[in-house]
């Protein structure tokens, strides 16, 4: 639940509207090849992933957007700051792959019933694919670290994975169209891509709704932290337990604590403040935390609830 392993330097170390930059650069260029090569060629499968690689683009214009707005500091008005716009983006990036999966189903299924004199140039098809393939492999590369910890990155990391992939059934096809002369073979590489969007698609959007939906972030364990706090000295009851996120990466905690009056009379109710939200930051990777401290006569009179 909690990394200790020291950052590594590099350009991966960069901040996530740099290394979002520099992909959606290297997208861009292979998006434009890939057109090229699709109109040269006549082949679906390139012009599928270079729609595919157009969304990527367009996705992550829409990362560098919301990463702006979301390192925007907080307001009297948007107390937690932008951090929600990362999820929004994100919002949108999977609906934008939803729709390329039907575009690209659609096209595919057409070019199998209606093959007419469809001829593609395998060997220019390969040779674009490849340059997509390796381009993607540094992109991902570049994202592989920044995805762990935003959801907005992560967006754009799982696109850039599906184009990888998309690229590698675009070299299959080609070299089956080399090798045999068998032209559906780019049309099914096409609905290959379609399917493999979808479930992308789909991942990421359970994660913008748990998110929206405010559900404890995936590995938290509430037991695990109310049974830590129960055992400092003083404490009789944890109730009222939220634990939400913001974005990826970003959890919120708060929780009502019952605590023996002893305690408040002593004064060592700051002491004993300090050492639950450290224990939650270095434990549980939990940096916002709020804590209720309260009598335990008092919150005994009091509905308990998680």
């Amino acid at each position: 639940m909690h990394d200790h392993a020291p950052a590594a330097g590099g350009i991966r170390s960069a901040s996530s509207r740099r290394l979002l930059a520099i992909s959606l650069s290297l997208t861009a260029t292979v998006m434009i090849v890939q057109v090229v090569g699709a109109i040269l060629t006549g082949s679906l499968a390139l012009l599928a992933d270079a729609a595919h690689m157009f969304t990527d683009a367009s996705a992550l214009v829409i990362a560098l957007i919301a990463a702006s707005v979301a390192a925007r500091p907080a307001d009297d008005r948007r107390t937690f700051g932008y951090q929600r716009a990362e999820v929004f983006g994100a919002l949108i990036n999977a609906v934008i792959l939803i729709a390329l999966a039907a575009w690209v189903a659609v096209e595919g299924i057409g070019r199998l019933l209606n093959p007419g004199d469809v001829e593609v140039a395998g060997g220019l098809m390969l040779v674009v694919a490849v340059v997509g393939l390796i381009a993607n492999a540094i992109s991902m590369w570049l994202l592989s670290r920044a995805q762990r910890t935003s959801i907005n990155v992560r967006g754009a990391y799982l696109e850039v994975m599906g184009d990888l992939i998309g690229s590698a059934a675009v070299i299959v096809a080609a070299v089956i169209i080399l090798t045999t002369g068998w032209m559906p073979a780019d049309a099914l590489a096409s609905l290959l891509i379609a399917a493999m969007i979808i479930p992308r698609a789909i991942s990421l959007l359970r994660e913008v709704f748990s998110v929206l939906a405010e559900s404890a972030p995936k590995g938290t364990a509430v037991s695990e932290i109310r049974t830590h706090l129960l055992a400092y000295e003083g404490v009789t009851g944890v109730h009222d337990v939220h634990v939400w996120q913001l974005t990826r990466g970003a959890p919120v905690f708060s929780a009502h604590v019952s605590v023996d009056p002893v305690l408040l009379a002593d004064g060592r109710s700051a002491a004993l403040l300090s050492e639950m939200q450290a224990c939650l930051a270095d434990h549980f990777d939990v940096e916002h935390s709020t804590f209720q401290i309260e009598p335990a006569e008092q919150s005994d009179c009091e509905p308990h609830h998680a």
